[in-house]
């Protein structure tokens, strides 16, 4: 099977040092894909790369077939990369419905002057954008709370409202940074369900870096270690996670 993403000699440089060097990737639709590694080693940075908030150096990033190296943020959302965020973002005083809306953009329009001069096709639209709003918010059951503020939402309702956004845009594949950060247990494994119910009823491809190795090990089916902006080892989960020298550059951190 083709890789849905396929990442060859990746490399960008902050001021002379090389933040992210030589790295590569190869994910199969379906996977859940984990990204480790200790904290400055370069994993969001290479998040930023896919997603278009850097252009890299060096190195080709390929989606479903198509070079999508260097395109503007919004271009790589179109081309089918979502993503959330370690800090989350959320359009905080706007409630938990239009914050999905919002992520519903790319596949719903109308134009100013129909929403100005609230023509047909605006109430068409927004109807549209409603219906399949609720439904996505039903699914992380957040739909009564529809109306209220996402700032009001608690924090483990927040983490969903930005993953039910990030799917709103209809994305190939979605890219978790460290989505249990903050998170007690109970609601880490809530997450872990709701990740496998995600890549299992949407048919989605997931990319996430986590430092809970519980929640990596659990989910995870292959991984790729970074230290110090390269690549230490990837493979599979169970390989991976018991390779001497991931024990002693991470796990034993």
């Amino acid at each position: 099977m083709a890789a849905l993403l396929e990442v060859n000699n990746l490399s960008i440089s902050f001021g002379g040092l090389r933040a992210v060097d030589d790295f590569g990737i190869s994910i199969k639709k379906g996977q859940l894909y984990g990204l480790i590694g200790p904290n400055g080693a370069g994993k969001t940075t290479v998040f930023n790369l896919l997603t278009g908030v850097y252009k890299p150096n060096e190195g080709i990033i390929t989606l479903d077939g198509a070079n999508i190296t260097g395109l503007k943020t919004i271009e790589i959302n179109k081309a089918g990369i979502a993503r959330t965020f370690q800090n989350i973002r959320l359009f905080k005083d706007l409630t938990v419905l239009d914050n999905v809306k919002a992520g519903l953009h790319n596949h719903y329009s109308y134009s100013a002057v129909e929403g100005i001069f609230r023509m047909p096709r605006y109430f068409k639209m927004e109807s549209a954008m409603n219906e399949r709003a609720m439904e996505l918010l039903k699914v992380f059951e957040l739909d009564e709370e529809a109306g209220y503020l996402a700032a009001n939402l608690p924090y483990g309702k927040q983490r969903k409202l930005e993953i039910a956004r990030a799917l709103a845009t209809k994305p190939k594949i979605l890219l978790l940074d460290e989505p249990a950060a903050g998170m007690n247990p109970n609601e880490t494994i809530e997450l872990m369900n709701t990740i496998r119910f995600v890549r299992d009823n949407f048919d989605m491809t997931i990319l996430l870096i986590e430092h809970d190795m519980k929640l990596v090990s659990g989910i995870c089916e292959e991984l790729t270690v970074l230290n110090f902006g390269r690549i230490l080892t990837q493979g599979p989960t169970s390989t991976v996670l018991s390779d001497p020298q991931v024990i002693t550059a991470y796990l034993g951190e």
